[in-house]
């Protein structure tokens, strides 16, 4: 069966630049969307229409390189995401490169993004071959934001490396 797949839309990178320029960047994602204990009241689910999808800044440490998923709500109410997101490395041709990524098993809270503020779920996999070969690197991440079954593809350079491939939770800290 095949999902739908949605591109990022003109009006969705004009949003998102409008709240970059505002101070909505995936850097700052602690003012820019309130994570609520289990079973508090939030607003609607986000759906992929609602989101703008982008990659923020590449990190490296302890034989991990780590890359942040920021998820923009550029709808005009606030919606909240809750759990991990579907990541799958594509290449140019939008096929699967290897498998997508596993749960990092971290826990995780319902966050609610206002319009225009960020959220982020960051990717891991091992700074070059630890443990094994790398795949190819790919030119797109394919992105199921949590409880969606409709993916956005975001343009990103990545490669699995020694069979590590995570992705954590939807958070406002920037953790795996």
């Amino acid at each position: 069966m095949s999902l739908p797949v949605r591109k990022v839309s003109r009006r969705a990178t004009i949003a998102a630049l409008t709240a970059a320029v505002l101070g909505g960047t995936a850097a700052t994602t602690a003012w820019a969307a309130t994570a609520s204990a289990h079973g508090a009241s939030s607003p609607r689910t986000c759906a992929a229409s609602d989101l703008y999808l982008s990659m923020g800044r590449k990190e490296g440490a302890a034989g991990s390189l780590y890359w942040p998923i920021a998820f923009t709500n550029t709808s005009t109410t606030s919606c909240a995401l809750r759990g991990y997101p579907g990541v799958s490395v594509l290449d140019t041709a939008h096929r699967q490169i290897g498998p997508a990524a596993v749960h990092s098993g971290r826990s995780y809270a319902t966050v609610t993004l206002a319009p225009a503020h960020s959220a982020t779920a960051v990717i891991r996999t091992t700074n070059g071959p630890v443990g094994g070969p790398c795949r190819a690197t790919g030119s797109y991440l394919r992105v199921y934001p949590p409880a969606s079954r409709t993916a956005v593809l975001v343009p990103a350079a990545w490669k699995v490396c020694s069979g590590v491939f995570q992705v954590g939770p939807v958070n406002t800290d920037g953790t795996l």
